[in-house]
């Protein structure tokens, strides 16, 4: 498995990481736990080095999972996890709202590194600004965290432009998450080129538009309640069925290169920068795997620009979050 950098941190982890949060929460109900265990492990037998959590994932079940199944390799792993969000005290799904108070941060990370069996998190993020808090005393928190020994390094989550040069000016932002893919694409407007200025990593998260640009998902579709895609503009029966041109475009060229659509969506991303490391998720060893297979994918740089072009010409229906949500970012 190749290795890249987040940026000037340091922080070097496998080129595709695994984003976990679906194996406990928001895809449907959690999964069965010893079989996500073996899955864990058989990601890290094939190099990958790199997962992500956070503590709002079940609540709380995500972060134990990995705990228990990254223990024996622990010192071999780079684990991200997040704060952010106010929990419910019943420990039930869901959240109250924002909190990134200074005092919430240190008291969140303690319970994290509980549930991880780590007395150090290698990459802790906030998960998504607080505007009732000064970015500047969040990235302050988090420096006193790293100087205690108990983080490593400090990211960020869907944040705007402004707000990453504002918290990096306080503690060197090591990477920021945000959605990106070939059919959510505003980073590259404001975001790319600031990371890149300031040697920021970036690490993408639903790089397959959460399973829909495999072509698994079709206009008949019907997920489950305990699925929250149920509850996003993208993924209603008429949205699926117009989208799916973006689908039928992926297919033609990943035929083409002896590859899957999915495949193809990741190495482009891949492409993009030699600092960017995208965390599909999956719950499934064949995918997985196949996710792993678009390492070997080569795209010259015309294949990238072709691909870009020829996605950016596919109108996208729906927005990729209720507003509510959608409110929460780029702040």
């Amino acid at each position: 498995m190749e290795k890249r950098r987040l940026g000037k941190s340091g922080l070097e982890v496998s080129a595709l990481g695994l984003g976990c949060m679906g194996m406990s929460f928001s895809y449907g109900p959690p999964k069965d736990k010893q079989e996500m265990i073996s899955l864990l492990r058989a990601a890290f037998d094939r190099g990958v080095t790199f997962f992500d959590t956070a503590e709002v994932y079940g609540p709380y079940l995500n972060e134990e999972l990995l705990g228990e199944a990254l223990a024996p390799v622990r010192g071999q792993v780079v684990i991200a996890t997040k704060f952010g969000f106010q929990l419910k005290p019943d420990g039930s799904p869901g959240w109250l709202g924002l909190n990134s108070r200074p005092e919430h941060i240190r008291q969140a990370v303690e319970g994290s590194l509980r549930r991880l069996r780590t007395d150090v998190i290698d990459l802790y993020y906030q998960h998504r600004v607080d505007p009732d808090v000064p970015i500047e005393e969040v990235a302050g928190a988090v420096k006193e965290l790293i100087q205690q020994g108990k983080v490593k390094h400090f990211g960020l989550s869907e944040a705007g432009a402004q707000t990453i040069r504002r918290a990096h000016a306080v503690q060197p932002v090591a990477a920021l998450q945000s959605e990106y893919s070939l059919w959510w694409r505003r980073p590259e407007e404001e975001i790319l080129p600031l990371l890149g200025e300031l040697g920021i990593g970036f690490v993408p998260y639903s790089p397959l538009g959460k399973g829909f640009l495999t072509g698994a998902i079709q206009q008949d579709t019907q997920f489950d309640k305990s699925d929250f895609r149920s509850t996003l503009p993208r993924f209603t029966p008429e949205a699926l069925k117009a989208n799916h041109a973006l689908v039928d475009l992926l297919g033609q060229i990943a035929q083409k290169m002896k590859a899957t659509p999915a495949q193809i969506a990741l190495a482009w991303l891949l492409a993009q920068k030699p600092w960017v490391v995208p965390i599909p998720g999956t719950t499934k060893l064949a995918r997985l795997e196949e996710n792993l297979g678009a390492i070997h994918v080569e795209l010259s740089e015309e294949d990238v620009r072709q691909i870009g072009d020829a996605a950016a010409k596919v109108p996208v229906l729906g927005n990729r979050y209720p507003e509510h949500i959608e409110q929460m970012t780029y702040r």
